[in-house]
């Protein structure tokens, strides 16, 4: 989704990246592109230069954001004094996220109230496109006030408020014809310094697998988001320096042959 620069379009219009341009396409939004078969006809051409990136899916119908990467796992679960379930193993495992928080590369994130440890994750999404299969990959960063989060989990229902003010996605939604999701060198970097480093490789789950255990007894919807997990390594949780991020922290997510997806967090 783009945006010609100095229109501020909220949304944006659904586009095709070819080369240094960027075509726009007729329909209103991805969901509605995918719904159609993953086809349309073609407008007005713009230089890339000269448009803002959007969040490719503006208002999904669903995030179900997955614990895939057994590394993250067993950090995770250590920290607070426990091992990894059997049942990890066998089925993939998400949680529903809020879908009304979305954003996009380049917007500002704010910083959550009662919270004094905000952490991000590196992560990559499926968006689910025509017939409720995977229509492309994206960035996900799944955006943690760990302390809210520790709080709630101690009852055993999962996270929550400690999840749901912030969601970032894109910056472009990469086909399967050109990234099939099965590895890619990802980085995570916080006011220009690497701190985490992984490969969406190491994904213990396969993606036919996530898409599966989502449909399971339901239906997928085009639009509907299937974040990954956090890779190894990909968050301030698992490195346990506890240096949490801060009002005016610059946090890029970098993919392979994705891109990088850029936010700020905005004053507390």
């Amino acid at each position: 989704m783009f945006s010609p620069r100095g229109q501020g379009l909220k949304r944006g219009w659904p586009g095709r990246i070819e080369g240094d341009r960027v075509i726009q396409l007729a329909a209103q939004t991805l969901q509605s592109f995918f719904t159609g078969g993953g086809q349309s006809r073609e407008h007005a051409e713009y230089p890339l230069a000269e448009v803002d990136l959007r969040p490719p899916i503006l208002k999904p119908p669903s995030v179900r954001d997955f614990y895939a990467f057994e590394q993250h796992v067993e950090t995770a679960r250590a920290k607070r004094g426990l091992e990894v379930p059997e049942e990890w193993y066998r089925i993939p495992v998400f949680y529903f996220s809020n879908p009304s928080a979305i954003f996009g590369p380049e917007d500002e994130v704010p910083y959550p109230e009662e919270t004094q440890e905000l952490d991000y994750e590196l992560e990559v999404a499926a968006v689910i496109g025509a017939k409720g299969r995977i229509g492309g990959f994206t960035i996900m960063n799944d955006w943690s006030a760990r302390d809210l989060q520790r709080e709630e989990m101690r009852v055993g229902l999962g996270p929550a408020k400690g999840k749901d003010f912030a969601t970032s996605l894109g910056p472009v939604v990469v086909t399967p014809d050109e990234f099939d999701g099965s590895s890619a060198t990802m980085v995570a970097r916080v006011n220009g310094e690497e701190r985490s480093r992984g490969d969406l490789a190491d994904l213990h789950h396969s993606w036919e697998a996530i898409v599966a255990q989502a449909a399971r007894n339901t239906e997928l919807c085009p639009g509907d988001i299937l974040g990954s997990g956090t890779v190894g390594t990909g968050c301030i949780l698992e490195h346990g320096d506890e240096r949490w991020l801060q009002p005016g922290d610059v946090v890029e997510l970098e993919v392979e042959e994705i891109g990088v997806l850029r936010n700020r967090i905005a004053p507390g």
